[in-house]
């Protein structure tokens, strides 16, 4: 069926309600305008990933015609001065054709049309341009960063419309364009991965860091791209402060003006919580775009919530006490607190959203506010959580969600009795069910799985862990995924840049940043093992060091 005035309406009233997604890019971030190659991939992206979804939209030719283009400015990648006989926007569409049907030659293309008058008269052509006309257009006419541009487009509408069901002419490869020779070797040295990161790296970067804006205004001296390039590098060293981070930038960057320790902090201090997270929330959808192109990555499965605490906070903390709470473990030190939600498992573990915790927030309200996000992103099946979310309310909303949880339990009197019991009968494991109660006779059903470590230090009843689970408790093995959370916010916290401010927005930034570099390092890594293997293996073969200088290499695209 061929899209209408009303299907097309729906699809971008769709995309108008989405959160993390401006369309057109060019109007969402000053690191794109109208004439941005990589912007135009971005809309492409995002609107073929909605326009699949209407039952009406079952042709991906019928796409291309229907592609809004008007907004972009073609001029500056045509190299033909005069007058010519076809706009570019129409070969755009064209060539985008041949590349969804593999056509080697014009010829193809040419017979292609011939044999399709309806498309023809969708793309407002009279009659059909001959061979040399299209070889010339492609080949002398077109940019060769804009012919790039029609291979990427037409490779995103073909894996969009296959992921929906559509019927596409040919399988889309699912791999990065390449770029460059590759060896095809199955077990790759240094040299090989490191060359296939640093085309990837910067590939990746130019996606995700146009989702961050400062919203500075017009005639700005310094790139805002200078501002992120000097967060990347804060994050290449251990303990690197803005001001002395700022001094050596000068040195190693080679753009002309970089800003100052006081003004990059200034900046970033002008932002909210909300736009911070707004950023973030782009950023990572635009990265999770990338690697749903591959095969190995499927959108959907575990996640993992936890709460994160900053190094103790030793000064005085007057009028911030809502912020530099305290410790997770109850001691008399107090420290900022972050909550992030995290995929886990056979999943590539990016960082789904970051929020930072204030004194008076529930666990119910911190799981839910980190959910929102990560199901519009991913489709969630099951979530793990550490006991300090052991939270009637909280697993309910979980149960109501549709969602499956694996939480340990505190153990109060009743946990403890019962796991007395179960050493005293020399019993390895025990299930049960439990009703906990919500208030006003309301109840939540869950189950308890008692299990014994064999290895405990204990021996006493001290020996038994006790999890609550609401599906099948053969889950409960999964549990040990949740680790990868605490081994991501180790590195996390090697890439954040070190301060002693107590802005809480400096504080909060400087930490989603560090959380965009680690998604960032594991979505390269993902992307590289596929690219030279064809596989994915949990264990990376790219170094977060590595990603780390090749971002800073690669993140200036002003």
């Amino acid at each position: 069926m061929a899209s209408t005035p009303e299907s097309r309406r729906t699809i971008f009233r769709r995309i108008a309600q989405r959160s993390y997604v401006e369309w057109p890019a060019y109007d969402s971030t000053p690191l794109y305008d109208r004439t941005s190659l990589a912007g135009l991939e971005s809309d492409v992206r995002t609107i073929s990933e909605t326009w699949f979804s209407h039952e009406s939209h079952n042709s991906v030719e019928k796409f291309v015609c229907s592609l809004p283009l008007a907004y972009f400015k073609f001029e500056t990648h045509d190299r033909y001065a005069g007058s010519t006989s076809y706009e570019m926007d129409t070969l755009f569409r064209v060539f985008m054709l041949k590349q969804l049907h593999g056509c080697d030659h014009e010829t193809a293309l040419v017979g292609f049309l011939e044999c399709h008058p309806e498309l023809r008269e969708q793309l407002g052509l009279e009659s059909v341009p001959n061979q040399s006309t299209l070889w010339r257009s492609w080949h002398k006419r077109f940019t060769g960063e804009l012919r790039e541009t029609v291979e990427t487009a037409a490779r995103t509408a073909l894996i969009n419309a296959q992921n929906a069901g559509v019927s596409v002419p040919r399988d889309p490869d699912r791999t990065l364009p390449q770029r460059g020779d590759s060896t095809g070797d199955s077990d790759p040295d240094e040299q090989t991965v490191l060359e296939q990161a640093g085309t990837i790296t910067d590939h990746v970067s130019r996606v995700v860091f146009p989702a961050f804006s400062m919203d500075r205004g017009e005639g700005c001296e310094i790139h805002e791209n200078a501002y992120w390039d000097l967060q990347t590098y804060l994050g290449l060293r251990e303990n690197l402060a803005a001001n002395e981070g700022a001094r050596s930038f000068i040195y190693e960057s080679t753009r002309s003006r970089t800003p100052l320790g006081h003004a990059h902090r200034d900046q970033i201090r002008d932002l909210s919580i909300a736009e911070i997270r707004e950023m973030y929330r782009q950023a990572v959808k635009r990265l999770l775009d990338e690697v749903a192109e591959t095969e190995q990555f499927f959108r959907a499965g575990i996640v993992a919530i936890d709460i994160t605490e900053a190094e103790p906070f030793t000064g005085d903390r007057t009028g911030h006490e809502d912020e530099i709470i305290g410790t997770k473990e109850k001691t008399d030190e107090y420290a900022y607190q972050w909550a992030t939600v995290q995929l886990v498992g056979n999943a590539v573990p990016i960082v789904l959203d970051a929020r930072p915790v204030r004194r008076g927030e529930s666990r119910l309200e911190i799981v839910e506010d980190l959910l929102d996000p990560a199901e519009d992103l991913v489709h969630v099946d099951r979530v793990l959580m550490d006991r300090e979310f052991d939270s009637q309310h909280v697993l309910e909303m979980l149960s109501q969600r549709g969602l499956t949880y694996v939480v340990p339990k505190r153990m109060h009197t009743s946990e403890r009795a019962q796991a007395k019991r179960l050493l005293k009968s020399e019993t390895d494991r025990y299930v049960n069910d439990r009703k906990l109660h919500l208030g006003k006779n309301e109840w939540h059903q869950t189950t308890l799985v008692y299990r014994r470590n064999e290895n405990s230090e204990h021996t006493d009843h001290r020996q038994y862990s006790v999890f609550m689970c609401n599906g099948n408790v053969g889950l409960l093995s999964e549990y040990g995924y949740r680790w990868e959370i605490e081994s991501g916010y180790r590195s996390i916290k090697r890439f954040m840049a070190a301060t002693t401010s107590k802005n809480f927005v400096l504080r909060f930034f400087y930490f989603a940043f560090a959380c965009l570099l680690y998604s960032i390092w594991r979505a390269v890594d993902l992307l590289v093992q596929v690219e030279l293997t064809g596989e994915y293996e949990h264990s990376p073969i790219v170094t977060a060091d590595n990603t780390l200088t090749l971002l800073k290499k690669e993140t200036g695209v002003g």
